[in-house]
């Protein structure tokens, strides 16, 4: 168990060697536990508009640790580029008029010029091992262009988990944060977003570790359009997961509608 002075350390990317003469290297993105100080990046500084607060979690707690979690961790799958449309794409099927809208993770409520498409990998949970890409959908992450130090927000949504919030916080790191739109400490039922590439509010990262590691009887609880974050470069990256399956989270008419 982490003590409350430590922190995790961000995905990192290695470059794979290439398998033939002709193939390119393959970026892969893997997670190294570790002590970071972030205090000193300007881009992390309070949001001092903010203020957060936590609800009570619907029993069982996660079966294991949150950072050792491959579904509450994004860290630990891992994730590679890959390749498609770098836009909205349209998918046919009916749509949940409640669903996360990705507009509202940017203070100007933008449709951001997407940078890069990854896949995330599939886990095992019998080795506890990452195993292949998903291929279905082709794009299960996307790289969506920021300015370093810009507010980062909750996609709002139409669920309200109690108070007036909108997520609970299911795993919090200094560069990564996963928000959960039902009290379950788990992604079994309901929406899961992940954010990778954007520095957690300070206050809200500690408030998360604190009760992380007193049994997560309560965790943060966010409004919708909250800013829990500032982008960290010029490009963070929004996976989606519904009742655990993986989603395209370019899809227009599920988390971009009316765009």
């Amino acid at each position: 168990m982490l003590g409350t002075g430590a922190v995790l350390a961000p995905v990192l990317p290695v470059r794979a060697a290439p398998s033939g003469p002709s193939s390119p290297a393959l970026t892969r993105f893997i997670y190294l536990p570790g002590v970071q100080n972030t205090s000193a990046n300007v881009t992390c500084l309070p949001i001092t508009s903010q203020s957060y607060g936590t609800l009570s979690v619907n029993p069982p707690p996660t079966d294991r640790p949150a950072e050792l979690h491959a579904d509450l961790n994004l860290g630990m799958r891992g994730y590679a580029q890959t390749g498609g449309t770098l836009g909205l794409v349209d998918y046919g099927g009916p749509a949940d008029g409640a669903a996360p809208q990705f507009p509202a993770l940017f203070a100007d409520w933008r449709t951001p010029r997407f940078t890069k498409n990854y896949a995330v990998y599939n886990w095992s949970w019998t080795c506890n091992c990452q195993t292949s890409l998903l291929t279905s959908p082709p794009v299960t992450l996307a790289g969506v262009q920021t300015t370093s130090g810009e507010t980062i927000a909750v996609p709002n949504s139409g669920y309200n988990i109690g108070d007036g919030r909108q997520v609970l916080v299911l795993y919090a790191a200094p560069t990564r944060i996963t928000l959960k739109y039902t009290r379950d400490d788990n992604v079994i039922r309901g929406y899961t977003v992940h954010v990778e590439g954007v520095c957690v509010e300070p206050r809200l990262l500690l408030l998360y570790q604190q009760w992380n590691l007193v049994g997560r009887g309560q965790l943060p609880a966010l409004n919708g359009a909250q800013p829990f974050g500032r982008a960290l470069t010029g490009e963070i990256k929004v996976g989606i997961q519904d009742s655990g399956a993986w989603m395209d989270p370019r899809s227009r008419k599920d988390w971009w509608q009316g765009r």
